[in-house]
């Protein structure tokens, strides 16, 4: 009669532990997307600008996974393929987490050169998207 009491108790708690604790669903670690906005007004691609002449670049930057949060969003700035300059630092909010949309209004350096404008976002598991346009002043 005890060993009986003890297998039933032993498989109860086996069963508890199986219901109680399901698995856990694996994170995919997919990286948030950034995408940069098109249209009228918007440069969304490598381009020539003249010198001393405004432009604007859109971003849209999307979590991939409904739980990795959106947690900054920079901007940097290079001249000539020199250092990188940081123009934006955003701590991104809970009402961001999903996602960020932003328009930088820039303007062309006064002399000819390469710029190079890169936007970087990271979400909740450190994962990083980077990407970048070039501006050629003539």
């Amino acid at each position: 009669m005890k060993i009986l009491f003890k297998t039933n108790i032993l498989s109860f708690i086996i069963v508890l532990g199986v219901v109680a604790f399901p698995s856990c669903k694996k994170d995919k670690m997919v990286p948030p997307t950034i995408d940069f906005l098109s249209g009228s007004g918007y440069i969304s691609a490598d381009a020539h600008i003249a010198l001393n002449t405004n432009f604007k670049i859109g971003v849209d930057a999307k979590r991939t996974e409904s739980k990795d949060d959106l947690k900054t969003f920079v901007v940097t700035k290079s001249y000539d393929g020199g250092a990188e300059t940081t123009i934006d630092n955003v701590p991104l909010t809970t009402a961001q987490a999903g996602e960020f949309m932003k328009d930088y209004n820039l303007t062309t350096r006064n002399m000819a050169g390469v710029e190079k404008y890169t936007f970087t976002v990271t979400n909740r598991d450190g994962l990083i998207t980077t990407k970048s346009i070039t501006i050629t002043v003539p």
